[in-house]
């Protein structure tokens, strides 16, 4: 059964009530010095949605949450109904469990929203609370079956606009096509533009995306755009384990994860850096050539910002037990896992394997090595930035 860890994204806010702005000094988020549990997996009872049950997936539960001093539950400690408040938290089908930690963070309840499937496959959503001149903010990742869960979140976003929001976020915290984004060949399509494009025109004020596959995919969007980063929880919890800095080397499963890879060494005790230099023969296909850097009796921690069929990662972890690494960590925020990714992660070539709840876990994908880290804490906290008109860069600095 994997790991969940109880993830400290976030310290323990005073959080502002939630129908006022703040007076501009408001608290800035810092690294937690509190350490990362393990707890075995427990089922919980799924939101339910008019449209079916929930998959059974990995429950991912934050400790802070759960403290005295982080209830989650601030509008009411502060006095502050939560019918008073404008702002509104509706989640879609596709990762309920994130939105409703989300919510808990901010302290106020999942709006309420009917969604289900006719017969033929259309997908019916209804707001059934009124959203009028209210700040909405909509979770919906577009993970597999993306084309189902992407439709979906235009027609929650046209409802939305149909019901007089004032304001309409989507919050996606994985954003699929993102590896669509420009033109390897003749006559393809930048499938990244054309999705930009309909949650605009849907009806969009704003987009939160988190760990976008290129940085580039924001330009493609005519609206804001806030891109939030998951490195820091997997840092936190890294910094948990016991590893000497002087060991450790940060490596980068291809070339073009050089930048994701320094930035992420660069915090964490400024490790070394390597590179795998591979050659891709066709789509989710991928063949390992040689290392740049030296990963002897040293622990290797490979980063990228998606996990698909692993068949990068688990190639680039064999070339570095070859080189005679000690130990290879897998770290990634978007845990796709299309087959066969849970038999090569589970393979034995990775001592752990880290990634976090922006894609529901489903049960039957867990094996030993896996641990989940949550970023509700993270994404929350940038909503509420979001809504407060405060500042999100801030919180990576």
């Amino acid at each position: 059964m994997a790991s969940v860890v109880f993830s400290s994204t976030s310290p323990s806010i005073s959080r502002p009530s939630l129908n006022s702005k703040s007076d501009g000094l408001h608290p800035r988020l810092s690294p937690s010095s509190s350490r990362c549990h393990v707890a075995r997996c427990s089922m919980y009872d799924s939101l339910s949605f008019n449209n079916g049950s929930v998959p059974p997936c990995i429950p991912i539960i934050n400790d802070r949450t759960l403290s005295g001093t982080f209830s989650g539950t601030r509008s009411m400690q502060s006095g502050i109904g939560k019918q008073d408040s404008r702002l509104r938290i509706f989640s879609g089908t596709a990762n309920p469990a994130l939105a409703k930690e989300i919510a808990n963070y901010l302290g106020l309840e999942l709006g309420k929203i009917k969604i289900k499937r006719f017969a033929d496959g259309e997908i019916y959503v209804q707001l059934q609370e009124s959203v009028r001149g209210c700040d909405v903010f909509l979770v919906q990742p577009t993970c597999p079956p993306a084309n189902e869960n992407l439709m979906e979140l235009l027609i929650m976003i046209d409802a939305c606009r149909r019901a007089s929001a004032k304001n309409i976020t989507a919050v996606v915290p994985y954003f699929g096509y993102a590896r669509a984004d420009r033109k390897t060949q003749g006559r393809e399509s930048i499938a990244a533009k054309l999705v930009a494009n309909l949650i605009t025109e849907a009806g969009a004020n704003r987009v939160l995306a988190c760990d976008l596959h290129s940085g580039q995919s924001m330009g493609y969007f005519d609206i804001p755009v806030d891109h939030v980063y998951g490195s820091p929880v997997i840092l936190d919890y890294l910094a948990s384990k016991t590893i000497c800095s002087d060991d450790l080397v940060v490596v980068s499963p291809d070339v073009g994860g050089v930048a994701r890879a320094r930035a992420f060494a660069k915090k964490l005790s400024d490790a070394p850096l390597a590179i795998v230099d591979k050659r891709r023969q066709g789509h989710n296909l991928a063949e390992v050539m040689n290392l740049i850097g030296d990963v002897k009796g040293k622990v290797a921690i490979m980063i990228d910002d998606m996990i698909d069929t692993a068949g990068t990662i688990a190639k680039g972890a064999a070339l570095l037990h070859q080189e005679g690494a000690r130990e290879v960590y897998a770290c990634s925020t978007h845990a796709v896992f299309s087959p066969p990714a849970i038999e090569r992660l589970s393979s034995g070539l990775f001592q752990e394997v880290i990634i976090t709840n922006t894609i529901p876990v489903l049960e039957r994908k867990s094996f030993p090595q896996l641990t989940v880290l949550s970023v509700a804490n993270l994404l929350g906290e940038t909503i509420w930035r979001v809504h407060d008109d405060c500042s999100v860069s801030s919180i990576f600095q």
